[in-house]
């Protein structure tokens, strides 16, 4: 019962955060509704009993990305300045397609959950080898994606350096 009452108030918490996050006018502010949704994803996690995956969230996600996105916004925008609302066309159709993509997640996750818990109930992963399906250098692993995504990173904060030393 009080898992289910700590679900429905972290719930509430991120849904509010997002809708804040994405209609409010100050970019600042809507950074820090979003640091509210990561912090609640990591409350999420630490409610299923993944503390690792809670500790990523809140160090990588809370901690690192959102630097880097307050950084960037500080470089690039004037952080008081009210950011102005697009055309109604335009809002009409990033609506259309922000359904379009909860409809597709919804329909994969719909008909591919029986497979995802037939996969899990068959067999326990172990941390180690989630880290060398993640960071290994064979066939279906991932350390070449990561190290690109780095490189992406760097260079769109060199990005936003050389933007900021035009102005």
């Amino acid at each position: 019962m009080a898992e289910q009452i700590i679900f429905y108030i972290l719930a509430t918490i991120i849904v509010f955060s997002t809708i804040m996050a994405v209609t409010t006018q100050k970019i600042i502010r809507s950074a820090t509704f979003l640091l509210f949704v990561l912090l609640g994803t990591a409350g999420l996690y630490l409610l299923l009993d993944y503390h690792f995956l809670m500790a990523v969230q809140i160090a990588v996600y809370g901690g690192g990305v959102m630097v880097l996105f307050i950084f960037a916004i500080l470089l690039t925008h004037e952080p008081g300045v009210d950011v102005k609302f697009e055309k109604p066309g335009r809002i009409f159709i990033s609506a259309l397609a922000a359904l379009a993509g909860l409809a597709i997640c919804g329909h994969i996750i719909f008909y591919n959950v029986n497979k995802f818990y037939t996969y899990i109930t068959q067999q326990e992963l172990n941390m180690q080898d989630i880290g060398m399906g993640m960071m290994g250098t064979d066939k279906y692993q991932y350390l070449l994606p990561f190290e690109a995504i780095s490189i992406l990173l760097l260079a769109c904060i060199i990005g936003g350096i050389m933007i900021a030393r035009k102005r």
